[in-house]
């Protein structure tokens, strides 16, 4: 899945959703992908559509969000969520999921505070500042 070439790594979310819409069995990294594809549902069509959805390119200067890069998100999220990486993260998502109703929206509130470390750390050419990350995180409490 983690994989430098793009179109390998959206056909991986098209191949998942693809396996679970069918029933079949899932490894654990595709069960985690198909719950992030299964929790948006604006999503559906565009890995139903085959090359279509593929080959496109996702510009922020034309307003759009880049729905494989969204999704890929989620499961760095919840990644970081499921080992507590950096200290402290399971507990902001957790008052973030109960004060936004659910997880997913919990993790939505949390993105641009991940965008904006990756970003940083490539710009910088460094390893990603964890806890920088984490006072992102936990100002999204104070606010």
């Amino acid at each position: 899945m983690f994989s430098s070439d793009r179109d390998a790594l959206r056909q991986q979310y098209v191949e998942t959703w693809r396996k679970f819409r069918d029933g079949l069995p899932l490894t654990p990294l595709e069960d985690m992908i198909a719950q992030v594809v299964a929790d948006h549902p604006e999503y559906h069509g565009l890995l139903e559509s085959g090359e279509k959805g593929m080959q496109r390119e996702y510009l922020p200067e034309d307003g759009e969000t880049n729905p494989f890069l969204h999704m890929g998100m989620h499961l760095a999220i919840r990644e970081q969520v499921s080992t507590d990486r950096p200290p402290g993260i399971r507990a902001v998502h957790q008052e973030l999921s109960r004060r936004h109703g659910s997880p997913v929206e919990a993790e939505h509130r949390m993105i641009d505070s991940l965008a904006e470390t990756l970003w940083q750390a490539q710009r910088d050419q460094t390893a990603p500042d964890e806890q920088a990350y984490l006072r992102s995180l936990q100002a999204l409490l104070r606010s």
